[in-house]
């Protein structure tokens, strides 16, 4: 076992931090982290006999008992959401220093974890809802307020999310090249999370859509606009959409279609693959091909590659009712 008695718990967190950065993760689930091994640390240098600092609290200290008895007074004032995430990143701490031979075993299989509830699909309300939204971002008419309507884009940004149940990230990293395919087999190459590749069906309806928008993204900004590495979704200067930008255009378009009551609070532009799911299900498609058509991590190591275009998967895809709505909305070329 390696001696690091003179490192110092926060030094260790440090040192797991820096492993953790090789997998990529985000600044936000980096900062997660880092918030969660402080607090519960703090919070156990306390508890201690006799209480540390925590630039003073060291491994060998953090004995089962002393680490259920951080974990309860961290969980009085947190949901069980955050004390089940708290307790996976002190779990991940553990393995990682069990691994470097720092510790001899991992006491967190001793400290309770809370249950986290399941949580609720949070699709669009009302049966027509996202047919009304299709159609009205289709309108040109009517977005008089709008200095340069763009349909559409708009229309293409709504059918990905209602007809593919991409996350808003996924739609972000959508490239012009990441639509593929021959006419009547197109499939779209998503970027899911975790950097997770999967691989949707895209119908007729919905590739024509997609083709409608990147024709009169030619229009606007020339045929260099559109080459395989630029990015699919635009902003009305030809710029990539950021996060903020896609979900104001969403906003945008709930409010033109005069749909707000019926988004979710807490689901705005993810209340667009809940609707998805929830009408694949609805419309009786298979567990498993949802799954997989939603990239879930339970499906992702060993099926990271399946082919989501082979016939069973088209099938259940094909079956998603919103697809009706997107016939008519590609205006004739003129």
């Amino acid at each position: 076992m390696h001696d690091k008695r003179d490192e110092t718990v926060q030094v260790l967190i440090e040192e797991f931090l820096t492993s953790r950065a090789t997998r990529k993760p985000s600044p936000h689930t980096q900062a997660a982290y880092r918030r969660d091994l402080i607090g519960v640390a703090a919070l156990a240098a306390e508890l201690a006999t006799p209480p540390l600092p925590l630039d003073a609290l060291s491994i060998e200290v953090l004995s089962p008992r002393l680490m259920r008895a951080a974990f309860a007074r961290f969980a009085a004032e947190r949901a069980a959401a955050s004390v089940g995430r708290a307790w996976s990143t002190w779990n991940g701490f553990f393995s990682f220093l069990v691994a470097e031979q720092v510790v001899a075993g991992n006491p967190m299989p001793a400290v309770g974890r809370p249950r986290a509830p399941l949580p609720v699909p949070k699709p669009l309300r009302g049966e027509d809802t996202p047919e009304q939204l299709l159609a009205a971002a289709a309108q040109a008419q009517g977005q008089g307020r709008q200095r340069d309507p763009w349909p559409e884009r708009d229309v293409a940004v709504l059918a990905l999310a209602l007809c593919a149940g991409l996350r808003l990230s996924e739609l972000l990293a959508l490239r012009v090249g990441s639509l593929a395919g021959r006419p009547g087999e197109r499939r779209l190459e998503v970027v899911g999370k975790g950097g997770r590749p999967r691989v949707l069906p895209v119908e007729p309806d919905l590739d024509a859509l997609l083709v409608d928008y990147l024709d009169s993204r030619v229009r606007r900004f020339g045929s260099r606009s559109v080459r395989p590495a630029s990015p699919l979704l635009v902003d009305r200067q030809g710029e990539a959409l950021r996060r903020g930008g896609l979900q104001y255009l969403v906003e945008s378009c709930y409010r033109r279609a005069g749909i707000g009551d019926r988004v979710p609070r807490g689901a705005r532009l993810h209340a667009l693959r809940h609707t998805f799911a929830t009408r694949l299900a609805e419309d009786g498609a298979g567990a498993a091909e949802i799954m997989r058509l939603l990239g879930h991590a339970s499906l992702a190591s060993s099926q990271t590659y399946i082919e989501v275009t082979s016939g069973q998967q088209r099938e259940a895809a094909r079956v998603n009712r919103t697809y009706r709505a997107l016939v008519g909305l590609v205006r004739p070329s003129s």
